[in-house]
């Protein structure tokens, strides 16, 4: 699948995916302050933001995607940054076609798997009814009912556009609805990725734990683990300098 993303920068290339519900502008803040040193490429994955759809929707056509855009782009080994399940992705493509990545760097989440826990926001996507809504304000009044917290209201609602006719859903809904027990499965792989990873977690965050450390040392036995200070999940919107500031200093290691 030939997935959208948007280039800018110079150097290395780097690219970083987003997760789930998330799309390529996710990222913007942290790639702005990446540019001069490296060639950013900020990815919709298959599903979500700008790319395609499809009924296919697992990590294994994601990491294939990911190899089909290095390809038609010429990049013989890249930097990569994966966040959520777009850190998922990345340790697939990782392990896969471990000739094809550098550097590794997952954002708040381990190869292990983890329960389902997005049916409320999935309900609540559902639950907006876009031929009705003939406002953003109104698609955010319906998600209301659903979601108190405005900041994840906001979140959502930027994967809505407007067509012709009517409001629609950037994101493939039905099919992330239908397939969404996917998104939990673990990453796993008969030989393991050699080369530098960094996971880079949220001290407030309790998606990688101190028990992850065997898979993790499993499956990239060269790795090196952090939590940022006062961040959680979301720790590129939460503490975006300090995000650079350690990606700079892993990969200019």
């Amino acid at each position: 699948m030939k997935l959208n993303f948007k280039k800018s920068g110079k150097g290395k290339p780097f690219l970083i995916l987003h997760g789930l519900f998330g799309s390529a502008d996710n990222w913007m803040g942290i790639a702005k302050n990446l540019e001069e040193s490296y060639t950013l490429y900020l990815i919709d994955l298959r599903n979500h933001g700008d790319s395609p759809h499809s009924d296919e929707w697992n990590y294994q056509v994601m990491a294939e995607d990911l190899r089909e855009l290095l390809d038609a782009e010429g990049l013989d080994s890249v930097y990569l940054l994966g966040h959520s399940m777009g850190g998922k992705a990345a340790m697939k493509l990782a392990l896969m076609y471990p000739d094809r990545v550098e550097k590794l760097i997952v954002a708040d989440i381990a190869p292990r798997p983890y329960p389902v826990h997005h049916q409320h926001i999935l309900e609540a996507l559902n639950a907006v009814d876009l031929d009705t809504s003939d406002s953003r304000k109104a698609a955010e009044a319906q998600l209301a009912e659903y979601i108190d917290e405005k900041g994840i209201r906001q979140f959502l609602l930027k994967n809505l556009t407007r067509t012709e006719e009517k409001f629609a859903w950037k994101i493939n809904l039905p099919v992330i609805t239908e397939k969404i027990e996917n998104v939990g499965e673990a990453i796993e792989s008969d030989k393991p990725f050699e080369k530098p990873v960094l996971f880079m977690g949220g001290a407030n965050s309790d998606y990688i734990k101190s028990s992850d450390k065997e898979a993790i040392e499993t499956l990239f036995p060269d790795n090196r683990i952090i939590h940022l200070k006062n961040a959680g999940h979301w720790l590129h919107a939460e503490q975006p300098e300090a995000v650079v500031a350690t990606l700079k200093a892993f990969l200019d290691a």
